[in-house]
This record gives structure tokens, sequence and C-alpha cells, in this order.
């Protein structure tokens, strides 16, 4: 009999793994198959962050696959073709990607491997409903989340499917992941991550956070507290399904906690659809008119605030996490992000390209739409004038400053009521920088930029 190729890409998971249960029904023996291209993303290769994610899920489902990944380096559609050749394949079977350069890639393959009497079959593996299934009363794409949300929860959510038994993989030659390079060397800098990729460990930190979800509406907004899924990375890798996750939560209960993170995951698909809609979301604003906008440009400013060293401590707080986590609290995101392009006037996608090398979650989708909703340019954006202040952000959602200290020890001497405002204190902390900005001055003149583009 020949065999099937199951092409493995950001599904690195068993369970409820649509295309290798199509497969693994098909009764052929299955190669197992991993691309690392980047040749095919252009601009959207892997960060540095991503690729020590993909190096540890890769090694875990090697294990899962009884050392039987095949793994190859190259421009992904011409190795499709050359296994299939290789091996006599006559079938090949993934899940869909919904990148623009995924999609162009994946639509050309089919059509090749189509016309040479190969089967080629595309599942759903990724969201929870295909991105033009959700369309406006009009038959457009939605551009505003509440009736999106809407719309998409009052649809039904495909139950999961447990994982495929008793297939039989076949070797093919591989490359050695060592071999590719993707952990960091010198500096390891990633040394202090404290993440365990892989389904196995996706699967213990669903379970770990359905104990507290009840108490997610609110405790997901205090970072210092671990009241947040940490399910990004996991999900975006495809170490565990989102009908797996949705399922989940139903069966757990219904609460305003359950009901908040049901809504996150619908946040997730609604930027996955601006994405497919918009092929040029990571690059461009939605809102033509803030490509005429009057960014400002300093190296200085933004190198501190990559390093942690604005003077803002909430901030600094979190490009700290981020750097040496791999990961940063949302609400922080928020905050971060607000800094750098108001208050800074520095471009939004200078700080998407800082996330998309740093975080172990780093999705084109959510980085691009929510970069932008920050910045007042995308859909169902935040508008421009909406500027977060910094300080009190930092008082009402780390009101002792304990998030603040575990990053910045530079300020954990200050009593509670100067820490997220250190240069009022009586004697400021030496070794922590001033501000780089001052913040009514930062937001004054990010309100008369967006003035002037208003015209």
């Amino acid at each position: 009999m020949k065999p099937a190729i199951v092409w493995f890409r950001q599904d690195l998971r068993l369970a409820d793994n649509p295309a290798l249960a199509f497969a693994a029904a098909s009764g052929k023996p299955l190669i197992c198959l991993f691309v690392l291209d980047e040749e095919t993303p252009g601009d959207w290769t892997w960060g540095g962050a991503s690729r020590w994610w993909l190096h540890h899920s890769l090694a875990s489902l090697d294990k899962s696959l009884n050392g039987k990944l095949v793994l190859r380096r190259g421009n992904a559609a011409k190795i499709v073709k050359a296994l299939v050749r290789e091996t006599g394949a006559d079938a090949v079977a993934w899940n869909r990607c919904y990148e623009p350069f995924a999609t162009a890639r994946d639509t050309i393959l089919k059509d090749d491997l189509g016309k040479n009497g190969i089967t080629a079959q595309s599942f759903k593996g990724a969201l929870l409903h295909e991105p033009w299934e959700l369309k406006t009363g009009s038959g457009t794409p939605f551009r505003v989340f509440t009736p999106f949300w809407k719309a998409m929860r009052a649809m039904t959510v495909e139950k999961p499917k447990p994982a495929a038994r008793n297939f039989n993989l076949l070797n093919a030659k591989t490359d050695k992941l060592k071999d590719w390079n993707l952990l960091p060397a010198r500096p390891n800098w990633a040394k202090d991550f404290d993440w365990t990729p892989g389904e196995k460990s996706a699967q213990q930190s669903l379970y770990d956070f359905l104990d507290d979800i009840d108490d997610y509406a609110g405790a997901r907004d205090l970072p210092a507290r671990p009241g947040t899924s940490r399910l990004s990375p996991h999900l975006h890798w495809g170490e565990i399904s989102p009908r797996q996750v949705w399922h989940a939560v139903q069966t757990h209960g219904h609460s305003r906690g359950n009901e908040t993170f049901l809504k996150e995951l619908g946040w997730r698909e609604f930027c996955a659809g601006l994405l497919f809609h918009n092929p040029d979301l990571p690059a461009a604003p939605l809102d033509k008119r803030f490509a005429k906008f009057s960014w400002r440009r300093s190296d200085e400013d933004f190198r501190a605030w990559t390093r942690g060293l604005t003077g803002i401590p909430i901030v600094d707080a979190g490009m700290r996490q981020l750097w040496q986590t791999g990961w940063m609290h949302n609400r922080v995101r928020m905050i971060a992000a607000s800094l750098l392009i108001k208050h800074l006037g520095i471009h939004w996608l200078l700080g998407q390209r800082w996330f998309w090398d740093t975080l172990v979650d780093a999705d084109l989708a959510s980085n691009s739409a929510n970069w932008q909703w920050v910045a007042g340019c995308g859909a169902d954006a935040a508008p421009f004038f909406r500027i977060f202040n910094p300080v009190v952000q930092g008082k009402k959602f780390d009101p002792r400053g304990d998030y603040v200290r575990a990053f910045v020890p530079e300020l954990g001497a200050l009593p509670d009521k100067f820490v997220h405002c250190p240069w009022e204190a009586p004697q400021p902390p030496p070794n922590y920088p001033a501000p780089i900005v001052d913040l009514a001055a930062g937001r004054a003149r990010a309100l008369a930029a967006f003035q002037a583009l208003k015209g």
C-alpha cells in the first residue's frame, strides 16, 4: 500500500488533529513530516523565542511519534513534492494555516499535487471556525468585535476527537533537530524561560487553569497573580486545539470567568479573520489615514523601551518579563505598547517586530491586530486619543507593586505609594533611570499629532 504524508505545521499534537486522523483512517502507512520553511514567510520567519519553543515542541512531538518525525529544511512546497517522489506516497494531508503566505503556497501546492494524481486534503485544525464562515448581515467580513462575538457565540463548535491510534509509521531521510540550531547559544538568553512545550504540558496547563477559571474575569488583569491561562503559546503551536479548550471550559461550568475566557478565544478568531481578509495587516494600518501619521524616530528611546529602562516602572517590569521569560502579561502588553506608540510617538511596527522576536506566543494575526488596536489604526480600535497613563494603570492593577518589584529589583525598597512613580519619592533610587518622557508632555504631543492627521 502506498503511504500517506501527514504534514505537520502549527498543529504539533496527536489529539484532535484532523489531518492525522484522516490519514490514519485510510489504513495507509504514514510519513509524519515537519518542514522548517524559512523562505516562504518572507519577512515573517520565526523570531528567536519562537524558535526556542519550536525546538522543544518538535522534540516532544517526535517522542510521541516514537522517534519517527521526519524533519526537512527548505521550501516547504518543494520538499513535500520531493518526499512524494521519494516515497511513492499518493496522499498528503495537512491542517490549514491562515497567514497570507501560507494560504498562497498551499493553494498552489494542492493544485500541483492534484494534477499529478496525488490526493491533497487540508483541514480546519487551528481555529474554531473558518474565517470565511463568519460574515455581517451584508455578507462582508466583520471589522468590529462585539457583533463578531455575538455571531460566533451562537455557532456550534465541533467536539474534539481523541488521538488516532494504531497507525503504522514509516521512516524517511531526516535532518537532526539539533543541526537546525533553533536554540540560543552564546548568550543563552532563554536560560530562565519557565515553559515546558509539548502536547502533554498543554493539556496540564489547561487542567491547572480550569481550577481557577472562576476568578479569571478579575484576576486576568492583575499581573502579580497567576490569573491568566498561559495557553497562548500552546494554542499558537497547536499543541492543544481551540476545540479542546472551548469544550473543556464549557464542560467545567458556567461563570463570568468561563464566559470571559471564551470571549478571549473569540478575540483570537477575530484576529485570524482580520489577517485572512486583510493580508497586509502586519505592515499597513487598516485605517489608511495613519499611513501619513507623523511618527517620531528615536533609536535611543526605542532601545530604552526594549531593555526595560524607560524609568516608567510598570512598563519596565513588562519589558524585562518579556526578555527573561519570553512572555508578558496581557494587561502590561497594552500599557507598554501604549507608552511606545502614544507617549514616545514611535511607530507601532517597531514594537510589533520586537514582540515578534521575543514572544514565545508570537502569532502573526494576533500580534498585528493587537498592535494596531493599541495604535488606534486597526479594526475595532481603541481610538488614538485613548492613551493609557502607565502610573494610573500600575497603581490600579499592581497596587502593592509586587509585579514591579519582581522584575525591577532596583525599586524593591521603595514604599508602595512610590513604586509606580519613584521620581516622587524623597530619595529616588540612584540605580534606576529617570523617566525618558514626561507623561503629560508625551500625551499632549500624541494628541497634537493626531489632530494634525485629522486635518
